[in-house]
């Protein structure tokens, strides 16, 4: 997913007010998400809600001290909504790999079965007992039921910590944590431009790794 475009960013105005407009934007672009990503069918929702926390995650660890105290309790908050939206994306990853690997396994064990019955006008069921991949079928179809059950706990677990966000007023008060300044003079008070361990507002604008 690519980031939302960060406008009206003043290369000439303070750092401050530039960073401000992005974590506006990227906090808006993180709530954009729901209630869509609430259904646990929408995976894509899911997965770039994912990467809009992230994004703000990064932005606010780097300057959380430089606004009001609850911009760092809402990058501790982001961290951890990254952290259980992505157990649940590597199940959404893992499922498609072990089902797939299940039907291989099923198209190769039929393809000897059948050879097993030879001229037989049709196939003894006994022979699907002696199938080759029957102890990996075992496994895998735990492993599916594993992850299928371990997606739905966690799905819960992230509506649950949602609702927790949205109870605690967690977009109101990072967007008034926006709006106050650290009372440390050296905090922002450079400009964007000046070259003097400013960081680049484009950077900032721009997406992280993962």
């Amino acid at each position: 997913m690519k980031p939302r475009k960060v406008k009206h960013l003043d290369p000439d105005g303070l750092l401050a007010d530039n960073v401000a407009r992005i974590v506006s934007v990227r906090l808006d672009e993180l709530c954009g998400f729901m209630p869509q990503a609430a259904d646990p069918q929408e995976v894509t929702a899911l997965h770039d809600l994912r990467i809009a926390a992230k994004r703000l995650r990064y932005v606010l660890e780097l300057f959380a001290p430089s606004f009001g105290p609850y911009a760092a309790t809402a990058a501790k908050k982001a961290r951890k909504l990254q952290d259980l939206v992505g157990e649940i994306h590597d199940c959404d990853v893992t499922l498609p790999r072990v089902e797939a690997l299940l039907a291989e396994l099923r198209e190769r064990d039929a393809a000897e079965v059948r050879q097993l019955a030879g001229d037989a006008t049709d196939l003894d069921a006994a022979l699907a007992a002696g199938a080759p991949h029957a102890a990996s079928f075992r496994g895998l179809e735990s492993l599916d039921i594993y992850l299928r059950a371990r997606r739905d706990l966690l799905f819960e677990r992230f509506l649950e910590q949602w609702h927790e966000l949205e109870r605690q007023g967690f977009r109101t008060r990072l967007e008034f944590a926006l709006a106050e300044r650290s009372s440390d003079p050296e905090d922002f008070t450079s400009r964007s431009h000046d070259g003097n361990g400013a960081v680049p507002t484009d950077d900032l604008a721009s997406d992280a790794p993962a």
